[in-house]
């Protein structure tokens, strides 16, 4: 499943697709995890874009309330993908989060690096992106290949509202849309079963849907050996309830548990 070109692919470019690394049992499970979170958002549940638009709706940490979300992120093979593929001993979870485009969406998923909205530093950090539908290049998640190299963390936006985090200190991200072919960007037609694996400083974003699909996605972020807790300065906006740690330890505890480790030998 993950084998070594994927492993070269992520280590130098920050991201890597996976064919059919997840079950259609897998996809089922979370289809209905999805259509409770719909029927009853949690308290992080959060629709994006204008008032009017046509629906961008996300939600975070349904794990801790929902069977199917909990049932994935400890039994599925999610943590040892994003193990292996970090080339860490273990597979820490931070939270999940999902994304629904309904269709005719016009709204913009912005250009972001998703560890500055974290209380996590190490490199050993990722996210993995799984759609339950089939998603065209042209609405897929894209990517600034290698931006994970960049020694630059920048300000994170409200997705709501794209007004900028207060009191980080960070500069703005540059503009990559108004000048995209300044960047290797990169993105893939996936098919459910297929996930990409991407380093948490990788600058990606995706566009509107204005196709006739649905574009649900469930993304899952992962903790590998050199991860840490770390209260940055200003907005944070995860983990949502800030666990009784000091800065420099590693992440524990029942919203935070290690759920792969690679067997000795």
């Amino acid at each position: 499943m993950i084998d070594d070109d994927a492993k070269a692919d992520y280590a130098r470019d920050g991201v890597c697709v996976l064919r059919g690394a997840f079950a259609p049992a897998w996809i089922e499970t979370v289809a209905e995890g999805v259509r409770q979170a719909l029927d009853a958002p949690g308290p992080h549940g959060e629709r994006y874009g204008p008032a009017g638009a046509e629906r961008f709706f996300g939600d975070l940490d349904m794990w801790t309330r929902l069977d199917p979300f909990r049932d994935f992120v400890m039994n599925s093979p999610a943590a040892e993908i994003a193990g292996r593929t970090m080339g860490s001993s273990t597979a820490t979870f931070l939270y999940d989060q999902m994304l629904v485009k309904e269709p005719g969406s016009q709204q913009r998923t912005p250009w972001h690096q998703d560890q500055p909205y974290w209380a996590v530093s190490g490199f050993q950090v990722c996210s993995i992106w799984m759609p339950l539908d089939p998603v065209p290049r042209e609405v897929s998640l894209e990517f600034v290949r290698g931006s994970h190299r960049w020694d630059q963390a920048f300000n994170p936006t409200h997705f709501a509202d794209g007004t900028p985090y207060a009191g980080t200190g960070l500069p703005s991200l540059p503009d990559i849309e108004a000048d995209r072919s300044a960047y290797d960007i990169v993105s893939w037609d996936l098919e459910p079963g297929d996930c990409v694996v991407f380093q948490a400083m990788l600058v990606h974003g995706a566009p509107a849907n204005p196709s006739a699909g649905r574009r649900r996605v469930l993304s899952t972020r992962w903790l590998g050996d050199d991860a840490r807790f770390w209260r940055r300065p200003g907005e944070i906006a995860v983990p949502t309830t800030l666990p009784d740690l000091e800065d420099g330890a590693p992440f524990s505890g029942p919203l935070h548990p290690t759920v792969w480790r690679r067997e000795a030998g």
